[in-house]
């Protein structure tokens, strides 16, 4: 069997391109779809994105078009307007040598650019229903001579409802062409559309237990309680080397508040979700890609067709109704032959969906420990170590070697310099607390013990109401989580009040009716003289000493 491009058939244009884009043994989707296309046969794949299966359908479509010739030779449905301009760019890339022309038409972009390029003349058009539909009615698109139909991400058009988009646009289309449709899963109405609008489909599917990538290590973490997700998630964020992450949340409400308080405890994170519109989420979305921001919270409805290779971890911060839903969530990560990392947060009463995911997947998910405060401790300081070594072997110090010899004169310790120094280094971690969680009791019920952010025990009812912590004094504000009060609020609005630095407010405990916030004892004063002036979303709130 043919393991290299060069022995798929492909014409010396294409090869060629592959070669220059690095491309040197086909995925097991390019290795079976390839060949079948060319060959003129309808085609199913079942296959998630980052398999592969772009390069899958471009290539044969590239070999059977002629330039120049009139009207679109083929059509290409994707979800949404990511996709559609990742396929474009692909199409481009690969057929650069043989002056193919491509377009990608979407919502969120006036007609007229799009509607001029079609009337000069294009060769393959890849869309979204919705403007495909559009463009069709104002007859600016013409379908009459496509020879070839691709589905891309079918059951994710299914599931954001452009089926009937859909339908109509291939009843357009004449009887003789070739279509292949793409989807990670099958279900009913798509396989009523393969029936309806294929001709004897050639079947390629990944098997189950492959469905969520080998290069993914899945992962779940048991939490005490829904409420202590966030602490577990920043814990994590600790120690794991965290590239980019993007987190699933089920509600756009949601998005906006673990933003909120991922941004409070002193992570770069932005929220995706359907109340952006195009520009703002393009921006999100580029910063993203740029590394500019580390972290997404995203919406499974926001989150489709979202298309970006770098993903280093995907949190299921809510389990996913459908196991489908987890296969398509888990897939942005571990991709262009990188290993990808999938964690899901869970509460006892939610293992049994893990094991409905297991049993769809047919993958196991290994249980991992919540990060202790010793083990949070100990990789800071691993970090600043390292950070370290790699500045002495560099040697780039020499004005910081000036101060150095300045200490010496006026009597100091080389060493107590030294520690001095990592001690003003390592001021942005010991000002951030690390979050308190409750030990996971399973099989039976007891009062948990919560921990604090020095890694000390309290009671976890009447103990966690009152500060343990040295140096701090604990404070309630009446205003809580039914005031949609968040950690950001807290301590943007204490710190502004109270004029002294944000970072140095404790630990943080959001109630139903009221709030829980340690302040340094040494700001109590000043905190107190500010109580009564104190506004939250222009709000009046009170402020006061716990008796």
């Amino acid at each position: 069997m043919a393991n290299e491009f060069s022995q798929l058939g492909l014409i010396p244009q294409l090869k060629q391109a592959v070669s220059e884009l690095g491309y040197i043994i086909p995925t097991p989707i390019q290795l079976q779809i390839i060949p079948l296309m060319l060959a003129g046969h309808d085609v199913i794949g079942q296959a998630q994105t980052g398999t592969g299966k772009t390069a899958a359908f471009i290539l044969p479509i590239l070999q059977t078009i002629e330039p120049g010739q009139r009207g679109i030779k083929a059509l290409v449905l994707a979800p949404t307007r990511e996709l559609a301009l990742q396929v474009a760019q692909a199409a481009s890339e690969l057929g650069k040598g043989l002056n193919v022309r491509v377009l990608a038409v979407y919502g969120g972009q006036p007609y007229g650019h799009q509607i001029s390029r079609l009337r000069q003349g294009v060769d393959i058009v890849i869309g979204t229903p919705g403007r495909l539909k559009d463009l069709i009615n104002k007859r600016e698109l013409d379908l009459g001579h496509v020879k070839t139909v691709v589905l891309d991400e079918a059951d994710e058009m299914l599931s954001m409802g452009f089926i009937e988009d859909i339908e109509e646009i291939l009843s357009t289309i004449p009887a003789e062409h070739q279509t292949a449709l793409f989807s990670a899963t099958i279900p009913p109405r798509i396989g009523g559309v393969a029936k309806k609008f294929m001709n004897s489909p050639k079947s390629i599917s990944i098997k189950s237990e492959h469905l969520t990538v080998d290069a993914i290590d899945h992962r779940y973490c048991l939490v005490n309680k829904r409420d202590e997700k966030l602490a577990v998630l920043t814990r994590i964020f600790e120690i794991e080397d965290i590239a980019s992450a993007l987190i699933f949340v089920k509600t756009r409400v949601g998005t906006s508040d673990l933003v909120n308080e991922l941004m409070a405890h002193g992570f770069s994170a932005e929220a995706l979700n359907g109340d952006l519109n195009q520009q703002t989420r393009e921006q999100v979305l580029n910063r993203f890609r740029r590394n500019q921001t580390a972290i997404l919270v995203a919406t499974d409805v926001a989150a489709r067709g979202l298309d970006i290779d770098d993903i280093s971890h995907v949190f299921n911060y809510d389990l996913p109704d459908d196991p489908e839903l987890y296969v398509h969530r888990v897939g942005r990560t571990g991709r262009a032959g990188k290993k990808g990392i999938a964690i899901s947060l869970l509460t006892g009463q939610e293992k049994w969906h893990l094991q409905q995911i297991e049993r769809f997947t047919k993958q196991e998910i290994t249980r991992i420990p919540i990060p202790k405060t010793e083990d949070i401790e100990k990789h800071r300081e691993d970090k600043l170590l390292e950070q370290m070594i790699v500045r002495l072997k560099s040697g780039d110090c020499q004005k910081e070697l000036q101060i150095v010899t300045r200490l010496e004169e006026k009597g100091y310790d080389t060493v107590q310099i030294a520690a001095t120094a990592l001690k003003i280094a390592r001021g942005q971690d010991t000002n951030r607390p690390i979050a308190p969680i409750s030990e996971v009791v399973e099989g039976r019920k007891q009062k948990p013990k919560t921990e604090n952010k020095y890694g000390k025990k309290e009671n976890g009812r009447g103990g966690s109401e009152f500060s343990h912590e040295a140096g701090m004094v604990r404070m309630t504000l009446n205003a809580g989580k039914s005031q949609g009060i968040v950690p950001a609020d807290v301590v943007g609005t204490i710190a502004r009040c109270a004029e002294f630095p944000g970072s140095a407010i404790g630990a943080i405990r959001i109630m139903e009716k009221h709030t829980l916030v340690d302040i340094p004892q040494k700001y109590l004063a000043q905190t107190l003289a500010k109580a009564g002036k104190i506004r939250i979303r222009k709000n009046a709130v009170t402020l006061s000493l716990q008796k």
